[in-house]
């Protein structure tokens, strides 16, 4: 399910969405269905080591090793 950013033409609010493709966008603010899809640019991922550590951490937890370089791969024993 992606999130889309919207401006609503009725109240002229921007807000983001997370959109099923089985439903109908709908402005939080006033309910109206008539909405316009913004373009958004996308962010770069983070680079800062608590970030780094974060996904790490999170990695180890799911029981996989994706964010691990090949050198820290073959250290914890990862293919």
């Amino acid at each position: 399910m992606p999130i889309y950013d919207y401006r609503c033409k009725t109240c002229d609010r921007r807000f983001e969405l997370l959109v099923r493709s089985s439903t109908a966008p709908q402005c939080p603010h006033c309910g109206s269905t008539e909405l316009d899809k913004c373009v958004t640019a996308p962010a770069a991922p983070g680079r800062s080591k608590a970030l780094i550590a974060s996904a790490r951490k999170q990695a180890r937890q799911e029981g996989h090793f994706s964010n691990y370089s090949a050198a820290e791969k073959r250290r914890l024993g990862g293919k």
